[in-house]
């Protein structure tokens, strides 16, 4: 059976479905995942020549794009699910022979990619990138039914969304913590703006963002089918109240650090409890309420709320939108690795 899969990703909702698959396929097998983005060619671009001259710093965030965010957001699920895994970018504007190329240099004995298509494997354009690995590629590929080609799309897609959420803020606590083992164990000088560029994504991006979509569109609708359900999901708010208390510990941590009235050590603690809280509360939510979800509630439910989720930038929320989130996330994991290659200390959920 195979053993080493390579699985392309782009920065579409439709990641989450075919890295959700890949794992389902690599798990019982003992296979190893390499997770795989071809981003373009931005020093080829007029805007990016330019700002190449004009602002090195700029041009780098630019040409870095969301490359490590795709990735480390599927790290984050490979971690999870006990799958053995590593990560590959490579800057393409021809994605197909970047992916069959990437394939044979690893030794994958399987290309596992999503039609990307709204219409599935009869709807593939001549010209597509997975049509064209299909033609060129001597490694077996199979191709992942997502989105619309597949049943129940609605609800796919919201749920797609909410663990594309819970990736994004697990990969930021986990580039925070890598940062902070950098401080303590090699005694590498601490970036405070960093530190609390971190700090400021996983305090705004849930209350402004996630919360509020979770407990009006999801958490209402399964309320009064089960006591015991009705009983976690107060459990589960009740953990989004007490979401700035835990925080504020953060803060003030942080800030006894930075002043030199404490080391890093209370930090660093403050920092696991708060992660060990996330993981637990994303568990509960992704093993219990989704589950339940998918039970009780109908196709018109889920069209509603995967429409809420796919809003960006909700006014009402009074924050951020989704498009700035997404910007802010890429730009900490990019600033992360970047640090980690000035010290010598990379970690592969952030490459």
């Amino acid at each position: 059976m195979y053993r080493h899969l390579l699985v392309p990703l782009d920065d579409s909702d439709l990641a989450v479905e075919v890295v959700a698959q890949a794992l389902a396929l690599a798990r019982p097998l003992g296979a190893h995942i390499t997770f795989f983005h071809a981003r373009p060619d931005f020093g080829a671009t007029q805007d990016g020549a330019l700002q190449r001259s004009l602002d090195p710093a700029g041009f780098a965030a630019g040409a870095a794009g969301h490359a490590r965010a795709v990735l480390a957001k599927a790290e984050v699920s490979a971690r999870a699910a006990g799958v053995a895994y590593d990560t590959l970018a490579v800057t393409s504007d021809r994605p197909f022979e970047a992916i069959v190329e990437a394939a044979e240099a690893r030794g994958c004995d399987l290309i596992f990619m999503a039609s990307h298509g709204r219409r599935g494997i009869r709807g593939l354009m001549l010209g597509s990138q997975t049509h064209k690995v299909l033609q060129h590629s001597a490694i077996p590929v199979l191709v992942c039914t997502v989105e619309s080609n597949a049943a129940g799309q609605e609800m796919k897609r919201a749920i797609g969304i909410i663990k594309d959420e819970h990736r994004s803020l697990a990969a930021v606590i986990h580039g925070l913590r890598h940062l902070v083992a950098q401080v303590r164990e090699q005694g590498v000088a601490a970036d405070s703006g960093l530190l609390r560029a971190a700090l400021h994504y996983i305090r705004v991006f849930p209350e402004a963002l996630h919360h509020p979509k979770e407990e009006d569109w999801l958490f209402r609708r399964l309320r009064g089918h089960d006591d015991r359900l009705d009983a976690t999901l107060s459990l589960l708010e009740g953990q989004h109240r007490d979401g700035g208390r835990r925080f504020a510990e953060l803060e003030q941590t942080l800030a006894a650090f930075e002043q030199g009235r404490a080391d890093i050590d209370g930090f660093a603690t403050a920092l696991e409890h708060f992660a060990e809280l996330e993981w637990e509360h994303m568990s509960v939510e992704e093993k219990v309420v989704i589950p339940a979800a998918q039970a009780r509630l109908s196709e018109h439910d889920w069209h509603e709320i995967a429409r809420a989720f796919a809003d960006n930038g909700d006014p009402r929320l009074g924050a951020e939108p989704d498009e700035q989130f997404r910007r802010l996330f890429a730009r900490i994991l990019n600033l992360v690795a970047e640090q980690a290659d000035r010290t010598g200390t990379p970690d592969a959920a952030l490459r």
